[in-house]
């Protein structure tokens, strides 16, 4: 076990220089490091820790003790933590029965929703209140609230009706009822909304916290910033993993273990195998084509190259316009309009580029005007279907970063090549 002194030297620190420190000991030395620490300060840094992580070390911990800890955290905190819990209702089961019951119907809503991220801590008045009544209530249960950045104002039946900032609070009169101040524009977000949206509502209003009602308007709970700004961060993983070709990780990169990492990727890999054996049928159909004119082949790794690079270029940028809710399903024809143009501009440059190419492998006008021609074409093709599949997708129900760039590049490819030697028999005459 390690000398108590280092452990007494980690209490000193800050809760983050100890989550790393803390998930590395082994069962004896959490026992020992918890005791150290105490609920509370354990509780701040376990909180640190992915709900993964912080799971690995409340289960070595007993139950009571594990129990003790979730207690002291926020309650969205620890309803991940329990989420993860090879033993959760022998923890459960251990801590007060409020508490307990709290952390309960957290769990029960989807982890990727608002209920999911919501804490049922905030701070609410009544309409009837004057602002000094306010105040003190205030006061009273400041304590146990996430946060008090602004304090919602529900009727008898808990429905939402407006807000106050403490700004208002302060400048009111202390006799001023609180609906004289209180902003009856409140935004909110249902408790079944997904935590995109969520992301979305807080980006376009700028807020530091969010009400979650339900479909009647009742307040359940709030949303505060640092819980967005992880969802943020976890979309875009999700976003850049599946844009590479591969499914996103549950856990960190460096815990997962080699075979999760591998079955993540290798169906996108057998996938886009099996998408790829139509350029190669495509090559086999145009055989002939290449067996008169064998210059054709040296620019089929040029254009396939430019097409998936273009196609890349498009997916990435309109998945992540889609991901910050600039562009959404209305947008399609000004999308595709804006590629025509921009695709344009592209093709003809890369026409040009192709036409120095070939002058350079000296294979005459001929050939050069059908790889210039078919560059253009090929562009305008990879933009277009890049620009609209993913808009598409969405609108069908399914996730759009499943358009990854390989498979994009992969799907134009094929077509790309076929655009190119269509080409060529018309303007070579071949038949």
């Amino acid at each position: 076990m390690r000398d108590a002194a280092v452990l007494r030297a980690w209490a000193s620190q800050h809760p983050i220089a100890l989550s790393q420190a803390l998930s590395e000991l082994d069962e004896n030395e959490t026992v020992v490091a918890t005791e150290l620490l105490g609920d509370e300060l354990t509780a701040d840094v376990v909180t640190e820790l992915d709900p993964g992580e912080a799971a690995e070390v409340l289960e070595r911990l007993d139950p009571a003790d594990a129990a003790d800890v979730l207690e002291e955290m926020a309650p969205d905190d620890a309803a991940d933590v329990a989420e993860e819990l090879d033993e959760a209702e022998s923890v459960l089961g251990e801590m007060a029965h409020p508490e307990a019951a709290e952390l309960r119907e957290l769990m029960a809503y989807p982890p990727d929703t608002a209920g999911g991220l919501m804490t049922p801590e905030f701070v609410a008045v009544r309409p009837t209140l004057t602002i000094a009544e306010a105040v003190a209530e205030i006061r009273r249960v400041a304590d146990e609230a996430e946060t008090v950045y602004y304090v919602y104002v529900t009727d008898a039946d808990r429905r939402l009706v407006g807000v106050l900032s403490l700004r208002d609070l302060l400048l009111g009169r202390s006799a001023q009822p609180v609906t004289a101040v209180m902003s009856p524009d409140v935004a909110s977000v249902l408790v079944t909304d997904d935590q995109e949206k969520v992301a979305r509502v807080f980006r376009e209003r700028r807020y530091m916290a969010l009400p979650v009602v339900d479909d009647q308007k009742r307040m359940l709970g709030i949303i505060t910033i640092d819980d967005v700004s992880e969802v943020v961060e976890e979309e875009t993983t999700e976003d850049i993993e599946r844009l590479g070709g591969s499914q996103p990780l549950d856990e960190p990169y460096l815990r997962a273990g080699v075979l999760a990492i591998v079955r993540k990727r290798v169906v996108w890999l057998l996938l886009l195998f099996v998408a790829e054996a139509y350029t190669g049928t495509v090559l086999r159909y145009f055989e002939d084509e290449l067996q008169a004119v064998v210059a054709l082949a040296f620019f089929v790794p040029l254009l396939i190259g430019t097409g998936g690079n273009v196609g890349s270029q498009t997916v990435t940028t309109i998945i992540r316009s889609m991901g910050v809710g600039d562009v959404v399903w209305r947008d399609l024809g000004r999308v595709l309009f804006k590629e025509v143009r921009i695709s344009f501009l592209l093709g003809a440059v890369m026409a040009v580029a192709t036409l120095i190419r070939a002058e350079i492998l000296g294979v005459g006008v001929q050939i050069g005007s059908v790889v210039a021609v078919s560059a253009a074409f090929i562009v305008l093709w990879a933009g277009l279907v890049a620009a609209a599949l993913p808009l598409t997708l969405r609108r069908l129900g399914v996730d759009p970063a499943v358009v990854s760039a390989p498979m994009i590049t992969t799907l134009v490819d094929g077509t790309g090549l076929f655009i190119y030697f269509e080409i060529a028999r018309y303007l070579l005459h071949l038949r």
